[in-house]
């Protein structure tokens, strides 16, 4: 098992941890306001962190290359609002195009 497939078995199962012990904890009274809009934001920001560490980092330390290129691409096509499936295409062509050609 890579170190990638951990990472997130250990996020999926910190996840469902946490979403099992909120009714425990509470015990069916409801999160004050500025937890739950926080609380909503949570799995984004772990995504986001989980996709800058398999992309920028190898062997402890920065890497930028060919991932880090189709990062860039995604990012774009994301702010230009391209549909999604269309967004993981250009960012897997671009990605392998440079590998292809030994640029990243």
């Amino acid at each position: 098992m890579t170190s990638a497939w951990l990472t997130v078995l250990v996020v999926a199962s910190a996840t469902i941890a946490i979403k099992a012990a909120g009714p425990v904890v509470l015990g069916g009274r409801q999160l004050p306001r500025p937890v739950l809009n926080v609380v909503a934001l949570l799995p984004a920001a772990l995504l986001a962190a989980l996709v800058a560490v398999l992309t920028f980092q190898a062997d402890g330390s920065l890497v930028l290359d060919a991932r880090a290129i189709g990062v860039a691409v995604a990012a774009v096509a994301i702010w230009l609002r391209t549909p999604i499936l269309l967004v993981v295409l250009l960012a897997a062509a671009v990605t392998a195009a440079t590998r292809a050609f030994g640029i990243g």
